[in-house]
């Protein structure tokens, strides 16, 4: 069933093929997903012993697929809250002053492209090929770390572009008219880490640039 999903991922449309004729529907969303590192729900971060044996994060994880992991864009391991995390007083952002950034970044984004070429920018996700290498090609420093990521973690070209959307994002929140090292860097730091070997101990830039 989840599977069924990476075609509209994919393409934002749901394809129906019969022998005579073909329906196509619009099927553009995005999707939000979570799940825990493994059927016990500790994992071996927690440092707890599971009673499933030694395998039982890996046999879990791999309930998903490759191809589906690589359609999803950000991938975030969070570790357990503590009480003392529960306890502490919250020092994030407000939700209001985020919202104020997206809403900043969104129409950043709605004013690029050409009306009579390649038509209007709704979104970064929605960018043509044309308009992601005219909008979102990183500066030399972050062209040669994504050349660098994508030989030593074995990228798609899937995962090349959607980095480079990544990218072009952070870019926007940052409110940088260009796509700079540090935002490639931070684009490809969201890549699921364990499924590349990597350590989460550092941060995924630094030991590609190193």
């Amino acid at each position: 069933m989840l599977d069924s999903l990476r075609q509209p991922l994919e393409t934002g449309d749901v394809l129906i093929a019969r022998a005579n004729f073909h329906v196509r529907y619009p099927a553009r969303f995005q999707l939000v997903a979570a799940m825990n590192p493994c059927r016990c729900g500790y994992g071996k971060a927690s440092g707890r012993a599971c009673g499933r044996g030694p395998n039982c994060e890996q046999v879990y994880q791999s309930r998903i697929s490759g191809p589906m992991l690589d359609r999803m864009d950000i991938s975030i391991e969070l570790p357990a809250v503590t009480p003392a995390d529960l306890a502490a007083p919250a020092n994030g952002e407000s939700t209001a002053a985020v919202a104020a950034r997206v809403a900043k970044a969104r129409a950043a984004q709605s004013e690029r492209g050409d009306p009579a070429a390649t038509g209007p920018v709704s979104s970064n996700a929605a960018m043509s090929d044309a308009d992601l290498t005219r909008y979102a090609t990183p500066d030399p420093e972050g062209s040669a770390l994504l050349a660098r990521a994508a030989e030593a973690l074995g990228l798609s070209a899937r995962a090349y572009t959607r980095i480079l959307r990544v990218a072009r994002t952070l870019a926007d929140l940052d409110g940088s008219d260009g796509v700079r090292r540090r935002h490639v860097a931070e684009a490809v730091s969201f890549r699921r880490r364990s499924d590349m070997g990597m350590s989460s101990k550092m941060p995924m830039g630094a030991q590609i640039a190193s």
